[in-house]
């Protein structure tokens, strides 16, 4: 499908996870507390399949042609230890928390102030605030991770970019709509505003096909992709309630996985 209207793969995707996160937040408070956990237990393993995917473009033929059969592990390896530890100095995981908190509680005085509006907050006692902000600030992380990060996400806005068509995005506006849905009936208004993390990251990519009219080589988007998927078991793992990664802190990962690689070739 060819289009010349460049973003209209991202609109169509934000649209469908907007859906999607409507209808599970309309239908998720009618759900007990174990239809609740069983849903986020698929998700976790859903998850977990879909980061041993993208996990095994550590294989990439294009990618070990490139930097040489030992190094691709390495690649990866070495991309999330330095993006880890800047990840980590830097605080990003905290900062997206308190940037989500925030947000959150200005949805719940939004709720609370509209007339006729009933909050899913006020069904709970203060001392479950903190609990509604964890769950919106999993929803919000772990829906935009999963929306963001992944072959279709950079390969299709750059396709996208490029004048090459829409059909990887449509093809993942399909999965992200059906997961919105199925994140936001556990997590709620957090998936909600992953639209917008994935409008914004999207769009970025989407720009930088347009702008520089080049993708980048097959071997950095498979780093980044293989990297991408070993921060998604750490969501997984998350979502399984297995260990608390603080995946916020791994993601300079993803920028630094395709600079390591060009490091790798240049010095090879």
């Amino acid at each position: 499908m060819n289009v010349d209207f460049p973003g209209l793969g991202t609109l169509v995707n934000v649209g469908t996870i907007v859906v999607g996160s409507l209808l599970g937040m309309a239908v998720g408070h009618r759900l007990p507390q174990r239809t609740h956990a069983v849903v986020t237990d698929i998700l976790g393993l859903v998850t977990l399949l879909v980061a041993a995917l993208s996990a095994m473009s550590v294989t990439d033929a294009a990618f070990v042609a490139a930097t040489g059969s030992g190094a691709p592990v390495l690649i990866v390896l070495g991309s999330l230890l330095i993006g880890g530890i800047l990840g980590s100095l830097l605080r990003i995981e905290d900062r997206l928390e308190g940037l989500a908190g925030t947000i959150q509680a200005w949805f719940a005085r939004r709720g609370r102030a509209a007339p006729g509006v009933k909050d899913p907050a006020q069904d709970v006692p203060d001392a479950d605030d903190a609990s509604a902000r964890e769950r919106f600030i999993e929803g919000w992380l772990t829906a935009s991770l999963l929306f963001c990060v992944g072959p279709l996400a950079i390969l299709g806005s750059l396709s996208d970019g490029l004048g090459r068509g829409i059909d990887q995005l449509l093809l993942k506006s399909v999965l992200d709509g059906f997961a919105a849905l199925a994140f936001a009936s556990s997590f709620g208004v957090g998936v909600l505003l992953s639209a917008v993390s994935v409008a914004v990251v999207q769009g970025l990519v989407t720009l930088a096909g347009v702008v520089l009219g080049s993708v980048l080589p097959d071997a950095h988007i498979a780093a980044l992709t293989a990297a991408g998927g070993l921060m998604l078991v750490g969501i997984a793992l998350r979502l399984l309630r297995i260990k608390q990664i603080p995946v916020g802190d791994l993601l300079p990962a993803l920028v630094v996985a395709p600079l390591l690689t060009q490091l790798v070739i240049v010095l090879r």
